[in-house]
């Protein structure tokens, strides 16, 4: 019988959790700064940061084999954030200018995840396991 691996597939499900966790931190900050103080785009500047430090702590803690020292891997799991984090404001912004989005920011925000979630996957890999 074909297909992944079982030991891709629970690590794949251990990222996705860490993922979800992460996302509803970013979520949760986003939405919050977003009606109390801030416009969409600075809210997702300030948020995305923040959760991409927990969901570092979350993947070496549970999820991938650390094969480097982690202050290491931190510092290449920082990089890809920053460039994850350049993308996904740049593709945020874009996409509010929208008419279909401009009125629905959060909808932005989803397809935003949904892009960085594949590029973090990968890129976070390479940091931890070097691979």
């Amino acid at each position: 019988m074909g297909g992944l691996p079982k030991a891709k597939i629970v690590s794949q499900t251990k990222f996705l959790t860490s993922s979800v966790i992460a996302t509803g931190v970013d979520y949760v900050l986003y939405l919050l700064l977003d009606w109390l103080w801030f416009d969409p785009v600075t809210a997702h500047t300030i948020s995305y940061p923040i959760a991409v430090v927990v969901n570092f702590y979350l993947q070496k803690r549970f999820i991938f084999d650390l094969k480097r020292k982690a202050h290491h891997a931190f510092a290449i799991s920082m990089l890809f954030s920053v460039i994850g984090w350049g993308l996904g404001v740049a593709m945020f912004w874009g996409l509010v200018k929208l008419p279909i989005l401009c009125d629905w920011p959060i909808l932005a925000k989803i397809i935003v995840t949904g892009v960085l979630f594949f590029f973090n996957f990968y890129t976070k890999r390479y940091a931890f396991e070097g691979r």
